[in-house]
């Protein structure tokens, strides 16, 4: 257990192949006995129903609030679905989040004025003179996070309401460096007073995707990186994720295995990352 963290249940979103059956096939029970499952250990029930319409994204809030008394992640980068769905949200069960805005859709703070919400702030990308660019260093994402607070600051959301989204790639990918830098992001968001307060998130189970399971007690479990993820970041900022109840999230000793991994990916450039991360899968 991870003092002062919440989990954002991930299973009801449209791109897991057993939650795209329940939409598919309208199993109303399905998905009220996910969200319920999901509600033991979730602080948050994300709703993620893909390129659906509105008016499905509204109904699927409505089936969660009448499964579970959990706060819901609104997931969907839509301002018509968004506002669709924070428009029957039951604020009474504690504020939701809306994940995401990113400086490429500022409108969507506009939103504030119909449900007051937690915005997940996506600062992966920026927009550079009328251009939509991609961050690729600590700097970049840095910058694009002071800006999104500013924005946010505007529109009436206080900097402790605020989760930041840097971004995370698979470790077992990262050619280019991309876990040092929101490492780096993390480190520069701790150390500035302007974010004091400030909470961060990321899909956990991006980071280890593709991985292969390693074998503990007989059994074939996933690896334990995502825990040396957090061991390694929570103390920065990164206080929510986006996951599954399913994995056991922990805080890692000093010197456990997967923490001197990560620990050794962020001295390595390129393809020595995947190498480490390969070997220590073996």
């Amino acid at each position: 257990m991870i003092p002062n963290f919440s989990l954002i249940g991930e299973s009801i979103n449209d791109s897991v192949p057993s939650t795209q059956a329940l939409f598919d096939a309208n199993d109303l029970d399905g998905i009220r006995a996910l969200a319920q499952f999901q509600a033991e250990k979730s602080a948050y029930i994300d709703v993620n129903v893909g390129v659906r319409s509105a008016e499905f994204l509204a109904e699927m809030v409505q089936l969660v609030q009448s499964a579970v008394s959990l706060p819901i992640s609104i997931d969907t980068p839509d301002m018509a679905m968004a506002e669709a769905a924070l428009k029957v949200y039951d604020s009474s069960r504690g504020m939701p989040i809306l994940n995401s805005i990113s400086p490429l859709r500022t409108e969507m703070f506009e939103l504030y004025k119909i449900c007051p919400f937690r915005p997940i702030l996506l600062v992966t990308e920026s927009r550079v003179n009328g251009e939509d660019i991609p961050c690729h260093t600590a700097e970049e994402t840095y910058d694009a996070a002071r800006y999104m607070l500013e924005k946010a600051h505007e529109a009436g959301i206080p900097t402790t309401d605020c989760i930041f989204d840097p971004g995370v790639a698979p470790i077992g990918t990262d050619t280019e460096g991309n876990f040092a830098r929101l490492y780096k992001t993390m480190q520069m968001m701790h150390d500035d007073p302007a974010f004091n307060g400030f909470h961060a998130s990321v899909g956990l189970s991006n980071f280890t995707v593709m991985l292969p399971p390693r074998r503990s007690n007989g059994e074939l479990v996933k690896t334990p990186l995502e825990s040396a993820f957090l061991t390694l970041t929570n103390p920065l900022g990164m206080d929510f994720c986006i996951g599954s109840v399913r994995r056991k999230y922990e805080l890692l000793p000093e010197g456990h295995d997967a923490l001197v991994c990560l620990q050794d990916c962020l001295k390595l450039d390129g393809y020595d990352v995947l190498s480490r991360v390969m070997e220590f899968c073996m």
